[in-house]
């Protein structure tokens, strides 16, 4: 099987591998086609399915994945979130999503002023490229769940569900 990654992140990019360890796997920048920051599940879900479609199409046989972290508010609060989107040669689409954590309420102004988490994450952890890193949860886990591993929990989930639906056919 033929693996298409719809992005260059390396972060996403080890997430998969990591699921899909002897697959032949592809990598290709695929716009997300939603804000530089995805604000809730609706539009952080899109992204990534828009990814996985544009990386499918880029390479026949091929199944494409897509990944996306965004932010979401519930209660007054602001979460991160993760989804994912894996689409098989065929066209089944399938999607999940992951590990959530609260963020500090300090992240809510600059957020809805349209300013990029990992922007945000740079300057709160003084750090540089966080987001192909240990990303936000690798920091507010410190260090218990890195953004690779978040991110290939959620490849999981698709692979689990590609798997099982292609058997029942």
């Amino acid at each position: 099987m033929k693996i298409v990654i719809g992005s260059l992140n390396k972060t996403k990019v080890n997430a998969v591998k990591t699921v899909f360890e002897k697959e032949e796997i592809l990598t290709v920048e695929v716009p997300s086609g939603v804000s530089a920051q995805p604000v809730g599940d609706e539009e952080t879900l899109q992204g990534a399915i828009n990814r996985a479609r544009g990386a499918r199409k880029t390479s026949q046989n091929s199944t494409g994945i897509g990944l996306e972290g965004g932010v979401m508010f519930l209660h007054e609060e602001l979460y991160l979130c993760n989804w994912g989107a894996i689409v098989t040669p065929d066209g089944k689409l399938f999607t999940a999503g992951g590990a959530r954590i609260q963020l500090p309420r300090s992240f809510i102004e600059p957020i809805e002023d349209g300013i990029e988490l990992s922007d945000v994450m740079n300057d709160y952890a003084q750090k540089s490229d966080i987001r192909h890193h240990e990303g936000a949860i690798g920091i507010f886990t410190n260090g218990q769940i890195l953004r690779d591993e978040m991110f290939a929990h959620v490849v999981t989930l698709l692979k689990g569900q590609m798997d099982f639906w292609s058997k029942e056919e």
